[in-house]
């Protein structure tokens, strides 16, 4: 049974940072892209970032690039999410996912119809 538990999230004033864990289990990580979606009320789901474990590469939405960093630790069977220079525009729920492809990942952050199986959230709050 595929099983991903995200934690990490909490309170954080504007300019600080946070990382985000996300335990996978019941797959094996290079058959599957890692993601990450944040949920803000009232907005929709956003992609965020992917990595392919199988072919090193990585990919991040423009509203994040340059600030947060995607990796992977396998021996841990864990993904993070670095997110330095927080916004409050960054408060949402955070959600780590798989995907059945490791092909197209800036394309599939826009696509979150592409991932399959969604952990339960980690909840993120910057404050100004």
């Amino acid at each position: 049974e595929v099983s991903l538990v995200e934690s990490g999230g909490g309170l954080v004033q504007a300019g600080g940072s946070l990382r985000l864990s996300c335990v996978v289990s019941g797959f094996t990580f290079d058959d599957y892209a890692i993601g990450w979606f944040r949920q803000a009320p009232g907005k929709e789901r956003e992609g965020v970032s992917c990595l392919s474990s199988k072919f090193g590469n990585t990919a991040y939405s423009d509203s994040v690039k340059g600030r947060f960093t995607i990796s992977n630790d396998n021996a841990k069977n864990t993904v993070y999410l670095q997110m330095n220079s927080l916004k409050p525009e960054d408060t949402a729920v955070y959600y780590c996912a798989t995907r059945n492809s490791n092909w197209y990942l800036e394309r599939s952050l826009s696509n979150p119809w592409e991932y399959e199986y969604w952990g339960q959230g980690t909840q993120v709050t910057v404050s100004s």
